[in-house]
């Protein structure tokens, strides 16, 4: 059996419809760039608001992808 090692990556996404849209903003973005994604870990979530309404949902997300050999 190979060892596989694994690394985490944090990367923000941000929507103007919610925080789930923010997230998978965040993991589309990641999968452009990194492969082997094997989960997600939402850290954190946040908003930008103007007059009292939110204009921007944040989700900040940790990304594990396995290291190719």
């Amino acid at each position: 059996m190979a060892v596989q090692v694994a690394r985490v990556t944090e990367v923000i996404g941000a929507s103007p419809k919610s925080w789930d849209d923010a997230v998978a903003v965040a993991l589309k973005r990641a999968n452009k760039t990194l492969r082997g994604l094997t989960g997600l870990e939402v850290v954190r979530m946040n908003a930008h608001v103007e007059k009292g309404k939110i204009t921007e949902y944040r989700a900040r997300v940790k990304i594990t992808f396995i290291l190719e050999e």
